[in-house]
C-alpha cells in the first residue's frame, strides 16, 4: 500500500469512528455522562469501570478474531463495522482511564436527572 492510500484509509476510518461514537452516545450514554453504561455495569457487577468496559469489548474482540480466522469473504461494510466498533471501545477505554486518573473516587452515577449513589456511599 502506498502512503497516499494509507492516509486515505486512516482518514476514512477516523471519520467512521467519530460518526459512530457520536451516534451511539445518544443511544447508550445520554447528555449527562457519556460513560454512564460502563459506570452502571461496574456497579451491577461490583467491579471497576475498566473491567465492565473490558467485558463489553470482549464480544467485539471475539467477533473480529472470528472474522480474521474465517475463510468466509465478508463485505467491506461488515469489516468497517467490526473494526470501527473495536477501535471505538479502545477510545472509550482511554476515556474511562482518563476519568479514573482525574477523578479516582467518583461518588455518583448520573442517569438523566436521576442520581444513584455507589454502594460504598450508602
Amino acid at each position: 500500500m502506498e502512503h497516499k492510500e494509507f492516509i486515505k484509509v486512516i482518514a476514512e476510518q477516523s471519520r467512521r469512528c467519530e460518526d459512530m461514537l457520536v451516534k451511539k452516545q445518544g443511544e447508550y450514554a445520554g447528555p449527562i455522562d457519556v460513560l454512564h453504561n460502563f459506570k452502571s455495569a461496574a456497579q451491577l457487577h461490583s467491579s471497576s469501570q475498566i473491567s465492565a468496559l473490558a467485558g463489553m469489548m470482549a464480544k467485539h474482540t471475539v467477533s473480529v478474531y472470528d472474522m480474521c480466522a474465517s475463510d468466509e469473504q465478508f463485505a467491506k461494510e461488515v469489516w468497517d463495522e467490526k473494526i470501527t466498533d473495536h477501535i471505538n471501545y479502545l477510545f472509550l477505554l482511554a476515556c474511562v482511564v482518563a476519568e479514573e486518573i482525574n477523578n479516582p473516587n467518583p461518588t455518583t452515577i448520573h442517569k438523566n436527572s436521576l442520581t444513584i449513589l455507589r454502594n460504598d456511599d450508602a
